[in-house]
């Protein structure tokens, strides 16, 4: 997938993908918006305070990127990899730029470089795994026997291409088009009872951002609906994403009391903000590279990381949102703290610092507990347009 690189070609690789941002000296003056690329293509549009932080942001990046290097420097190139990491660098581990000793799972919280993500995203969250256990071929075979083919799927993800991310200077061409489509008609055919759901879009093109190659976006996406998130998410009636919004009410309700209190006063459903973000990872709500540093998370813990995202978004408004008096006010204040939220440390302290533990566990019994009112609730709905279909019969 990727050759073995020298520290020094891959902290010159990382300088290079992380540029300063340098404000003219009128929108500095002016304090006006500023438009510019992230390190992904995207174009954000903020102010010189919001470029402020997140040139401290990559330098942090540039910081953890030095981090890695040592690792590898000392452990090899996939120290990561080590059935014990956790321990094996507790006990071992010693660098004075750092104090302390490091654990995998802190490391990741704090970010993995861009340049390293695509490899590390593959080796530990199983899609490496799961890519040996089929022919070498398959992902290409799989391309050639569907090629041509139209389905109920097919349909909506050519309707859906020319909307994912417009603007974007790949993802937008004729190209990136070409190669979305290609990731997403394939998987719909591995996994027919997903099919194609509109949400995986957006996933599937930060996926192709990060990871470089199509076959290693389709794996990716192959083990984020197999193995990392709910059962269900994106089936037709997407009964597992209708579990989690359940499941987040509650866990707002226990870890969030004032806000779920006074949101329930202004008679407002998380969902009409959640739902989004757990169907598109947060991929059309925050900046990509907080995004990205959610996702870092997401493929080693598993599908808890949304939840703890999700309440660090309300809990950092927490005073504003308690204040608020319509239920436009409330989506006004959720949206504007999620299009500028440039630092990603900002959103993960909170979501682990200030958010009550939670355990994979015990979601999965909150899960279980839900799902029987859910089920109801969509028998009831299919009933009922049954009937109007009768009825106009």
């Amino acid at each position: 997938m990727y050759g073995i690189q020298s520290r020094r070609d891959l902290a010159l690789e990382l300088q290079a993908q992380i540029p300063i941002l340098r404000p003219s000296i009128h929108a500095r003056r002016a304090n006006l918006t500023v438009k510019f690329q992230d390190i992904y293509g995207f174009l954000v549009e903020g102010n010189v305070d919001d470029v402020n932080v997140l040139n401290e942001v990559r330098e942090k990046v540039r910081q953890q990127g030095r981090v890695w290097w040592a690792l590898e420097a000392s452990k090899g190139a996939n120290w990561y990899l080590q059935t014990h990491a956790s321990s094996t660098l507790k006990a071992s581990l010693k660098f004075s730029a750092l104090g302390n000793a490091i654990t995998l799972k802190r490391l990741i919280r704090k970010g993995i470089p861009p340049v390293l993500r695509p490899k590390v995203w593959f080796s530990l969250s199983g899609a490496a795994k799961k890519k040996s256990t089929v022919p070498e071929s398959y992902y290409d075979d799989l391309i050639k026997a569907v090629d041509g083919k139209a389905t109920p799927a097919t349909r909506q993800i050519d309707h859906d291409l020319p909307r994912t991310f417009p603007g974007h200077q790949w993802l937008d061409t004729e190209e990136g088009q070409g190669a979305l489509r290609r990731v997403l008609v394939a998987y719909s055919f591995r996994d027919s009872d997903v099919g194609y759901c509109q949400g995986l879009n957006y996933v599937a093109a930060l996926l192709l951002l990060v990871m470089k190659t199509e076959e290693d976006a389709f794996w990716m996406l192959a083990v984020l609906l197999e193995n990392v998130l709910v059962n269900d998410c994106y089936t037709t009636n997407l009964s597992g994403c209708h579990v989690e919004q359940r499941v987040f009410k509650d866990l707002l309700i226990k870890n969030c009391p004032r806000i779920a209190a006074h949101l329930d006063t202004l008679e407002f459903d998380v969902s009409l903000v959640a739902t989004e973000w757990f169907l598109c990872l947060f991929s059309k709500s925050l900046p990509s590279e907080t995004t990205l540093r959610v996702w870092d998370v997401l493929f080693y813990e598993g599908a808890k990381v949304l939840f703890h995202a999700a309440l660090a978004i309300f809990k950092m408004k927490e005073e504003e949102l308690v204040l608020a008096q319509q239920v436009g006010d409330v989506i006004d204040i959720i949206q504007k703290t999620t299009h500028h939220l440039f630092d990603p440390d900002e959103l993960l302290t909170v979501a682990f610092d200030k958010i009550g533990s939670m355990t994979t566990t015990n979601i999965s019994k909150q899960r279980k507990k839900q799902e029987p009112a859910v089920m109801a609730e969509l028998d009831q709905r299919l009933k009922r347009l049954n009937s109007l279909n009768e009825d106009d019969k």
